[in-house]
C-alpha cells in the first residue's frame, strides 16, 4: 500500500483558508511594546496578593461553573442588564465568532451571509467572517476617520448583513465615531443585528448602553484585557435575551476557565478601584503622550478616546518601524495596507518611561 503524500489534506482544507494567515506577533525579546494596547500597569502587591490567595482556592480538580453564573452576574449589574442577556467568551474575538456562527443563514438569494463593518478597524471581524465562510463588508471610513453614512447605506442595502459591526471608540483610528452617524447606520439595518464593540469604552465617558436598551436589534461588546487583565483573556457581548439563548447553544461548555472565571470577578469587584485608577493614569498620560507627539516635526496626531494614539508620519511607517524595532521599541504599522494607511502608526499609551523612550528615539528614526 502506497504512503499517503505528506499533504494529504490539502483537498479538505477550506478554499478561504488560502487567503489567511495566522497571528503571529512581533517578537522582540525584553522591548518597549506598545503595538498591542495593552495596559502598562502591573497589579499592585496587595491586589497581586488578593489575587493569588483567590485563584489558590480554586477547585482544580473540577471543571469550572459551565454558566459563569457569578461573573455574569457582575456583568449584568455593571451593564444595567439581565445577566440572561449576557454570553461570555474567551476575550471578545470568541463572542464576535460565536455571534457569526450563531447568525449565518443567507438572506433570499444570496449564497453567503454577509458581515458588514468600517475600515480600517479591528481584524477579527474580517477573519472570523472569512474563516467561518461568510462574506465580509468593509466600507471605508470617510477623511476625517468617522463613519460614511451614505456608504454604509449603500452598502447594507446591496448586502443585506446578518451583522453590522461598529467599533467606538474604533480601533486602529482611535476616535469615538459620532453618535448620530452611529443611529443612523442602526436605523439603516432594521433586520441585523447591530454590535456596538465597546472594547476601549472604559478610556471615553461615552456609554451605548441607552442606544442597546432602546433598540431590539442592538449589542454591546466589551472586554477585560484593555482594562489591565488581557493574560486572563475575558470578554463578553450583551445581547438580546432570546439571542443570547441561541448563541449560548453554540458556546463551548466550559470556554472560560475557572481561574479566569475567578479573577475576572475580582477585576469587576473588589479590585475595581485599582482598574478605576489604572485607567485614569492611561487617560492622563494619553494626553500627554499626544502633546509630546504633535510637539515632533511633521508628525499629525488625530483625537483619540481609546489607550492608543493614532499617528500620521511624513514618510512611509515601514523604515520607521524597521528602525524604533532596532532599537527596542515595537508600535503597529500600518504601512503593508498601503494607500492612506501607508505612513500611519498606532502607539499605545505605555508607562511614562516607555512612552519617553518613545518620544526620544522617534525623530531620529524619522
Amino acid at each position: 500500500m502506497a504512503e499517503p503524500p505528506t499533504d494529504w489534506y490539502a483537498p479538505l482544507l477550506r478554499p478561504a483558508l488560502a487567503s489567511m494567515r495566522a497571528y503571529v506577533p512581533v517578537s522582540t525579546g525584553p522591548a518597549i511594546r506598545l503595538d498591542a494596547n495593552e495596559s502598562p500597569h502591573a497589579l499592585p502587591p496587595e491586589a497581586r496578593a488578593l489575587l493569588a490567595d483567590a485563584l489558590g482556592s480554586v477547585a482544580m480538580h473540577r471543571y469550572p461553573d459551565v454558566r459563569a453564573t457569578r461573573l455574569r452576574e457582575l456583568i449584568a449589574e455593571r451593564a444595567g442588564a439581565h445577566p440572561d442577556e449576557v454570553v461570555i467568551g474567551c476575550g471578545s474575538d470568541e463572542v464576535i465568532a460565536l455571534l457569526l456562527l450563531t447568525l449565518a443563514v443567507p438572506r433570499a438569494g444570496r449564497e453567503r451571509a454577509a458581515v458588514l463593518f468600517p475600515e480600517p478597524t479591528f481584524v477579527m471581524f474580517r477573519v472570523n467572517a472569512v474563516a467561518q465562510g461568510l462574506d465580509p463588508v468593509g466600507v471605508p471610513l470617510d477623511a476625517g476617520w468617522d463613519l460614511d453614512v451614505p456608504a454604509m447605506r449603500a452598502a447594507i442595502d446591496a448586502s443585506r448583513p446578518n451583522v453590522v459591526f461598529l467599533p467606538s471608540p474604533n480601533n486602529p483610528t482611535g476616535n469615538l465615531f459620532a453618535r448620530e452617524r452611529v443611529e443612523a447606520v442602526v436605523d439603516a439595518a432594521p433586520d441585523a443585528l447591530v454590535v456596538l464593540d465597546e472594547a476601549y469604552g472604559p478610556f471615553t465617558a461615552t456609554n451605548y448602553r441607552d442606544l442597546r436598551c432602546a433598540r431590539p436589534n442592538v449589542a454591546q461588546l466589551q472586554t477585560l484585557s484593555k482594562l489591565g487583565l488581557a493574560a486572563a483573556r475575558v470578554g463578553w457581548g450583551v445581547l438580546p435575551r432570546g439571542l443570547a439563548a441561541e448563541v449560548d447553544k453554540v458556546r463551548q461548555p466550559y470556554n472560560l476557565n475557572a481561574l479566569s472565571q475567578r479573577a475576572a470577578e475580582l477585576c469587576l469587584g473588589e479590585l475595581a478601584p485599582h482598574f478605576d485608577r489604572a485607567v485614569a493614569d492611561i487617560v492622563r498620560e494619553r494626553l500627554r503622550l499626544m502633546a509630546s507627539l504633535a510637539r515632533i516635526d511633521g508628525l499629525t496626531v488625530s483625537p483619540s478616546e481609546s489607550n492608543f494614539v493614532w499617528v500620521e508620519l511624513p514618510v512611509d511607517a515601514g523604515p520607521v518601524h524597521a528602525a524604533l524595532l532596532a532599537r527596542g521599541i515595537v508600535v503597529r504599522s500600518f504601512h503593508a495596507a498601503g494607500g492612506r494607511l501607508a505612513r500611519r502608526v498606532r502607539i499605545t499609551v505605555g508607562a511614562r518611561d516607555e512612552n519617553d523612550a518613545l518620544l526620544a528615539a522617534l525623530p531620529a528614526c524619522l
